[in-house]
């Protein structure tokens, strides 16, 4: 074997074993070890907490304008969906506008009722609000389930160029995530399906007529 023949085998001998080198070493990247699913790193939870609603009464005050009615009746829709608990009534006492606040509660009450909950389902009370200034707040509160992501959105932590493995960002799908938990009306809707609605069966049987009629045939544009 000539000399020239040997230096060519021995170079492809090292570059095969430069080669497994690279493919066995120690600084190999799992690709698929973390997680590029926003869904897992920012899943939509369901827990109960508490709703509130609070309504800034003047201690001149006699009645709600219609915008703050409008407002209460929004949020007592909100508990009525709900299905659960008592809605909280609390009324600020020892305050400057607490004789305002006691004019305006059965304004509260009707916006409320109108937001299609009971009266039976309110529970008035009174709070010590000597410490909240001249206008003591009246509050709505219920205990109710909503849908939301567990950490808040916009925590920007790290570099956004520093990605020499090509990830996502710690915040990629955060927003999206929120937004979609907080459009679901109902958050029991993520836990399973609801229940089947009745057959309608006037439009069953009308679209069983047209499948079984057939194509209409289409007119001519042609007139003449």
């Amino acid at each position: 074997m000539s000399l020239k023949h040997l230096q060519t085998v021995g170079g492809l001998v090292i570059a095969a074993g430069l080669l497994a080198g690279c493919a066995t070493g120690t600084d190999d990247i799992a690709v698929s070890s973390v997680s590029e699913d926003y869904r897992t790193n920012h899943p939509i939870i369901v827990s109960e907490s508490e709703q509130t609603l609070d309504i800034a009464v003047a201690s001149g005050a006699r009645t709600l304008n219609a915008a703050t009615q409008s407002n209460v009746t929004a949020f007592a829709r909100a508990f009525d969906q709900s299905g659960t608990g008592v809605l909280h009534l609390m009324l600020p006492s020892n305050s400057p506008n607490e004789h305002a606040a006691d004019r305006v509660r059965d304004s509260i009450l009707h916006a409320i009722e109108r937001g299609g909950a009971s009266r039976n389902d309110v529970s008035v009370q009174h709070y010590d609000a000597s410490g909240h200034g001249v206008t003591a707040p009246v509050r709505l509160s219920y205990s109710g389930v909503t849908a939301g992501v567990p950490r808040p959105c916009g925590q920007w932590t790290e570099n956004l160029v520093d990605t020499m493995q090509n990830r996502h960002y710690g915040d990629f799908g955060c927003s999206s995530q929120n937004n979609l938990a907080a459009q679901i009306e109902n958050p029991n809707d993520l836990l399973g399906p609801r229940a089947m609605s009745p057959i309608d069966a006037i439009q069953r049987g009308a679209v069983i007529d047209t499948y079984q009629s057939g194509p209409a045939a289409k007119t001519s544009e042609v007139n003449y």
